[in-house]
């Protein structure tokens, strides 16, 4: 059986990765797995739980007892779940429970699809080295902050984007700077600034970067 084909999307939070990653999985046709959701999933159990993201029990048990079906919702969108969730994902023990069901997910793509397209924050360094193409995905914080305050509003939820620009800041210096698996962008990534990009010309760009080492792959596959 052909290895499946990975694309591996790295980057900042409210960069457009994670619509990116499901824009190119839906164009070949890809499996989609936004593992941030994960990490969101498991702070929101931790919090629901009335546990302490930064303990390593609390976190593990919330890693152990997610609730996919709720990976789709707003509940997880919220920035004090994301907060808690680069918390909880800086445990080694979080990041040990949920990294074979990532590799897993890439290994076995859901439905026999060729390939797989997964969205986080150490998925070309850590969870799949080897992936077939990478994307690391970047913008101005002002312009992400931006985002994510048009994000929430859409949502009904009301915050101040001066403070949102803060915490993304934070959560930035967080990812980047923590010990286990830190936000880099990967050997062989390929750089992606979405700051001056609406929508349509950041996939036309990311399918740019991806498409030669991804439509040679599918190649292969045809040829074995």
């Amino acid at each position: 059986m052909s290895k499946p084909i990975v694309i591996a999307v790295d980057g900042t939070a409210a960069s457009g990765k994670g619509t990116l990653a499901k824009k190119l999985a839906a164009h070949f046709h890809f499996a989609h797995l936004d593992s941030g959701a994960l990490y969101r999933l498991t702070a929101l159990a931790v919090l629901e739980a009335k546990g302490d993201p930064n303990n390593p029990d609390d976190a593990l048990r919330g890693a152990q007892t997610i609730d996919l079906t709720l990976a789709g919702g707003p509940s997880i969108r919220t920035d004090v779940i994301g907060r808690a969730a680069s918390q909880v994902a800086a445990i080694p023990a979080v990041r040990a429970a949920l990294l074979d069901f990532q590799r897993g997910f890439l290994a076995r793509p859901p439905g026999g699809s060729p390939g797989a397209v997964m969205d986080g924050r150490d998925i070309g360094s850590v969870i799949a080295p080897d992936a077939t193409a990478k994307l690391y995905v970047d913008a101005r914080p002002e312009i992400r902050a931006h985002r994510r305050w048009q994000e929430l509003q859409a949502m009904g939820i009301v915050r101040d984007e001066g403070d949102l620009l803060r915490e993304l800041v934070a959560r930035d210096l967080a990812d980047k700077t923590r010990a286990v698996s830190p936000l880099i962008q990967a050997p062989g990534a390929g750089l992606l600034d979405t700051s001056d990009l609406g929508i349509d010309a950041a996939f036309a760009a990311a399918l740019a970067l991806v498409s030669p080492k991804v439509e040679g792959a599918l190649k292969d596959r045809h040829r074995g």
